[in-house]
């Protein structure tokens, strides 16, 4: 749904099964119809894009981290937001990501940035939430007794066309450093190696040097953390501080900024679930609750963040499903009502196994065709807070 809602990974938990269930983020064909059906990214960027405009970098650098790449497409435009504000400041871009495929569309988004941006350090991990910020894995990872596959990759050339081709190249690294297996306990993939891919231009390295990440070296104290969609919406909210929130906000920089953002509910696409599935609502676990929880894992530590919850007029915003003014009337067409239908159970996260009946029936065309006429389009609620360090 944003950075990481495409993600094949989301921070989850569950029972040990002979057979794991199959995991909605997994399907690649729902979550690439869904971006570009919808404008999510586009507005989560902008909300990033906000919090950037009032951070002021400190020497050597910005850093930013993006808990959960996704396609690239949002961290692509923040990083196009730094070259707005700060054009002559390096950056250094780190990145969560755990998908091959997410991996690779996101790199291709990336030679028009170091092109623009040449004093640009971009970091990729498939590391979990408590180890991504620091770049150093736990001694309990996923990948057992794996060494860390830390792969360093100098930019020849001055043209994005140049960067474009070497990175094209990387194709074998990729997959050699995300390969996955599906856990037992949880039925979502894990890494096989902890794996960190660094990349910059050549002719920066001497001026970049202090910035790029060495193996041997412990990183965090961002400026700047996204965390969107980090999570499954029906996880309880102390596993969601415990896993996610607290160890981002730890990885602050005195003075840094943390945007989450979740689904929020209360909009029609929530109302096709009803009316298949009344009394659903998976989005129980708001801001007030998620703040509460992660001021309790912080313990002690919580006094040097401001964890203030911002009241429904700051923290609510809106994006849409793309639709021609002509489209929604007395017959919608068959494409735009499977498009709306995709986002529908994309952004209320219902797993596969749950569809038979509604889909077999014909029941959810006509549900989603009932909500699109009632509002003329479909739309969905997302909500905001933001953590911030206080300066020391």
């Amino acid at each position: 749904m944003s950075s990481s809602a495409g993600t094949a990974e989301k921070a989850d938990q569950g029972a040990s099964t002979d057979k794991p269930p199959f995991r909605f983020y997994d399907n690649r064909q729902k979550y690439l119809a869904f971006v570009n059906t919808c404008n999510e990214k586009a507005v989560v960027a902008a909300k990033a894009a906000h919090e950037l405009s009032q951070i002021v970098p400190r020497p050597p650098a910005l850093r930013i981290f993006d808990a959960g790449m996704g396609d690239g497409n949002v961290l692509s435009r923040v990083m196009a937001s730094v070259h707005r504000y700060h054009a002559t400041v390096p950056l250094l871009a780190v990145a969560k990501e755990i998908s091959l495929e997410d991996v690779r569309l996101g790199l291709e988004k990336m030679p028009d940035r170091f092109h623009e941006h040449p004093h640009t350090v971009l970091v990729i991990t498939n590391l979990n939430y408590r180890d991504a910020p620091r770049l150093v894995p736990g001694d309990d990872h996923p990948g057992g007794s794996e060494p860390l596959n830390w792969q360093t990759v100098r930019l020849a050339g001055r043209s994005a066309h140049e960067y474009f081709e070497q990175i094209e190249a990387l194709e074998p690294l990729l997959e050699h450093g995300w390969q996955t297996k599906t856990s037992p306990k949880t039925g979502n993939p894990i890494y096989v190696r902890p794996t960190v891919l660094v990349v910059f231009r050549e002719d920066h390295e001497f001026m970049l040097d202090a910035l790029i990440p060495k193996p041997d070296t412990r990183f965090g104290d961002y400026d700047f953390v996204l965390a969107s969609q980090p999570w499954r919406a029906k996880m309880p909210a102390t596993f969601k501080a415990e896993k996610v929130l607290a160890p981002l906000a730890r990885s602050l920089a005195p003075g840094g900024r943390m945007l989450t953002l979740q689904s929020y509910g209360q909009d029609p696409s929530l109302e096709v679930v009803q009316k298949l599935w009344p009394g659903e609502d998976p989005f129980q676990v708001g801001r007030q609750e998620l703040l509460r929880a992660l001021e309790d894992e912080l313990g002690d530590a919580s006094g040097d963040f401001n964890l203030a919850c911002p009241p429904d007029k700051t923290a609510l915003f809106q994006y849409q499903m793309h639709t021609l003014p002509t489209e929604i009337g007395d017959r919608i067409g068959t494409s735009t009502l499977f498009a709306a239908w995709n986002a529908v159970i994309y952004v209320n996260q219902v797993e596969d196994e749950r569809l038979d009946t509604v889909v077999q029936d014909g029941s959810y065309l006509k549900a989603t065709q009932e909500v699109l006429q009632k509002h003329g389009g479909l739309w969905f609620n997302d909500e905001k807070f933001v953590v911030s360090r206080r300066h020391q």
